[in-house]
């Protein structure tokens, strides 16, 4: 862990163009959401059976039973940074109770400098992409983050759950991997299949059919480290090629980073199995059902009488991109009578963290 600190401020500038990136970000994502079939959500009563991909071989083993490295890429932005406090408030809670299989936390910090977390969250600097390179797509600087800290961090455990800041761990999460196969959160957006023609840019029809490109992202993927090694550089090479490639950037947008996750994993010849319960995401996924993770990217707005005002801002909101510059207030507002037992959660997750994390009001800049 490096000793450095650098207190920053975030330039107004800066703050415009993170507003319009997170914008442009949530339309996508919500046009996305909005031209889903409505048997592609999860109410919780799809769950029985959370498995929903598995190689035949592993249907008689069980659990990995080894401890996993909690790892999450952020940046020293006020934005990312409450997020990750929040988080690993959530972290040392649930990962001491019965059932876990939690093992140490890194925040992998790609801003190149300390900040004012260090002795807070343990962390582990590493340099971004070099100036230009990410094209304002800030999250290519993600898979180059995770060859830095793999080639340099010791990394006590044989497994990494590779996470988000904006994950709340809602209970014990066990090892859901097995062996050589990891376990990833099924996306309903994520389509292989559909972009066929694009993805085999990137994986040629001579490497199999493409359908062994897993419809996820990096996260939350819990994996073998000596995997993860493997597929970390050729993650890198994938997402700087997709978005080089105007066609590919166009039809990919803000997820592009999770399908050169999938490609890449998909050319070493690994298939994850693919968990419902991993994690569920309000406002979409209504219900906690047995889910292990709150994942909340999306914006909750509802009027007063419960009722989601899709993509329209609403008499009670919660939108974690309405606190780029700074933290939310402690003691949020609950959500009115109606609204699904997904977002009321999520408030209160929230509401106890920041009650409890000391200093809470006082973070405004890197």
């Amino acid at each position: 862990m490096t000793e450095r600190k650098n207190m920053g401020r975030v330039s107004p500038l800066l703050l415009v163009l993170l507003a319009l990136g997170f914008f442009f970000a949530t339309y996508n994502l919500l046009t996305l959401v909005l031209n889903a079939k409505e048997s592609n959500s999860v109410d919780g009563s799809e769950l029985s059976d959370p498995i929903t991909e598995m190689p035949t071989e592993l249907k008689i083993l069980g659990k990995s039973n080894s401890k996993f490295h909690i790892a999450l890429t952020a940046t020293d932005a006020p934005y990312s940074q409450w997020q990750c406090r929040i988080m690993y408030y959530w972290y040392k809670k649930v990962k001491v109770m019965p059932g876990s299989d939690m093992g140490q936390f890194t925040r992998i910090l790609h801003s190149g400098k300390a900040d004012h977390l260090m002795d807070e969250i343990p962390t582990f600097v590493v340099d971004p992409l070099p100036e230009g390179l990410d094209r304002g797509y800030i999250v290519l600087n993600r898979p180059w983050a995770f060859v830095q800290w793999l080639e340099k961090a010791t990394i006590e455990e044989e497994y990494i759950l590779m996470a988000e800041p904006d994950h709340l761990f809602v209970k014990p999460l066990p090892n859901l991997a097995h062996g050589e196969h990891p376990a990833g959160f099924p996306f309903f957006y994520i389509k292989p299949k559909e972009h066929e023609k694009i993805v085999r840019k990137f994986y040629p029809v001579e490497k199999g059919p493409v359908t062994d490109v897993d419809p996820i992202g990096n996260s939350p993927v819990i994996i073998r480290k000596s995997l993860l090694e493997d597929i970390s550089p050729t993650w890198v090479n994938v997402s700087l090629r997709m978005k080089d490639d105007p066609e590919t950037d166009k039809a990919f947008g803000w997820v592009l980073e999770m399908y050169a996750y999938a490609v890449a994993s998909a050319l070493h010849g690994v298939r994850h199995i693919l968990r419902k319960d991993f994690m569920i995401q309000p406002p979409w996924d209504l219900k906690l059902g047995k889910t292990f993770i709150i994942h909340y990217t999306y914006g909750c707005d509802y009027n007063m009488k419960g009722q989601l005002t899709y993509g329209k801002i609403g008499e009670w909101r919660f939108d974690k991109r309405s606190y780029l510059s700074g933290p939310p207030p402690r003691n949020l507002t609950l959500p009115p009578p109606g609204v699904p037992e997904s977002v009321v959660k999520l408030v209160k997750m929230v509401n106890e963290a920041t009650a409890n994390i000391p200093g809470w009001d006082l973070v405004s800049s890197g």
